[in-house]
C-alpha cells in the first residue's frame, strides 16, 4: 500500500480552553453530526492561547466522557504528555477509555514542551532531549502493558507520535507508530517526510504503514492538494473555546468524500 492509496479523513481537535464542559459536550456532538472521522482533545492543564489562566479542563477524565457520548468518530488527545503521565497507569487508562468507547481511542503520544504544565503541577521539565529520551523509554513500556491489561483493549490501539525530531522522535515513529502528526509548510513536511522514510528503511519498516497527519486549514481544502500528494492524508482543524466555530468543517468533509469517492 502506498500513502495514497490511504483514505483521507478528517479530525477537529476541541481545545479544552476556555469553555464550560457542557460546551465542551455540545462540540463534540456538533462535530460527530457533521462527519468528521477523529475527534481530538489536547493534554495541558492551562490555556495555550487568550488569558492563560482562563477555564481550562483536564483531558482524560474529558475522553472517558466522550466515549460514552460519541457512537461513531475516534477520540484521543493530540497529543497527551508523556513526561506527566506514569506509562504503565496511561496504558490502563487508554485501554479503559477503548474499552468504554467500543474500539475507537487513539493513543496520541509526544515528548511534551509547556513549561507551566510541568512546573505547577510538580514534574521535572527537564530539557528538550531528556523529555525525549523519557518518551523514548516509556512507549515500549507503553507496549508491555498493553498486552498484559484484562480485558484487554477491543483492539490494538493506534498510537499517534507528534512532531518532528529527526534524530529521536522520527525514529521512535518509525518504530512505533501507526500515525505520525507532523507540524510546518509543505517543503518542511516533505523533508522530514523523507528523514521518516529513512527511519523505517534502518529497520525494515514500510513507512506507508504510518498515517501522515498535519493541520487543516480554517480556509478549506483548496490548497490541500500538494499536501495530500506528499502522502498526508489525515487533516485536523483546531478550534478553541468557548464558541468551537465548526464552520469550516463541512467543506473539508465534503472535499474527503469527493476524493475518497464516498460521497455521503
Amino acid at each position: 500500500m502506498t500513502a495514497h492509496d490511504k483514505p483521507i479523513r478528517i479530525g477537529v481537535q476541541l481545545q479544552p480552553q476556555h469553555a464550560d464542559y457542557a460546551q465542551i459536550r455540545d462540540a463534540v456532538l456538533r462535530a460527530e453530526d457533521a462527519g468528521v472521522d477523529i475527534v481530538f482533545n489536547w493534554d495541558h492543564f492551562f490555556p495555550l492561547s487568550g488569558d492563560h489562566n482562563g477555564k481550562h479542563l483536564e483531558c482524560w477524565t474529558m475522553l472517558g466522557a466522550w466515549a460514552e457520548q460519541t457512537e461513531r468518530v475516534e477520540i484521543g488527545a493530540l497529543v497527551t504528555g508523556g513526561g506527566y503521565r506514569n506509562p504503565d497507569l496511561l496504558a490502563d487508562m487508554a485501554r479503559t477509555v477503548d474499552n468504554i468507547s467500543g474500539g475507537r481511542l487513539i493513543l496520541g503520544i509526544g515528548g511534551g514542551w509547556f513549561e507551566r504544565d510541568y512546573a505547577q503541577y510538580g514534574y521535572d521539565f527537564g530539557t528538550p532531549g531528556s523529555r525525549l529520551n523519557l518518551l523514548g523509554e516509556y512507549l515500549p513500556r507503553i507496549a508491555r502493558r498493553l498486552e498484559h491489561l484484562n480485558p484487554a483493549p477491543i483492539r490494538p490501539i493506534p498510537v499517534l507520535i507528534g512532531g518532528g525530531g529527526e534524530r529521536k522522535t522520527l525514529r521512535y515513529v518509525a518504530r512505533h507508530a501507526a500515525i505520525w502528526h507532523a507540524f510546518g509548510n509543505l517543503d518542511t513536511l516533505r523533508h522530514k517526510t523523507a528523514v521518516l522514510a529513512g527511519h523505517c528503511a534502518a529497520i525494515g519498516r514500510d513507512p506507508s504503514e504510518i498515517e501522515h497527519s498535519t493541520a487543516a486549514h480554517r480556509s478549506g481544502p483548496a490548497g490541500a492538494g500538494p499536501f495530500l500528494a506528499a502522502g498526508f492524508t489525515l487533516f485536523t482543524l483546531g478550534v478553541s473555546g468557548p464558541d468551537y466555530d465548526l464552520s469550516a468543517i463541512p467543506a473539508w468533509v465534503r472535499w474527503r468524500d469527493e476524493r475518497n469517492g464516498t460521497p455521503r
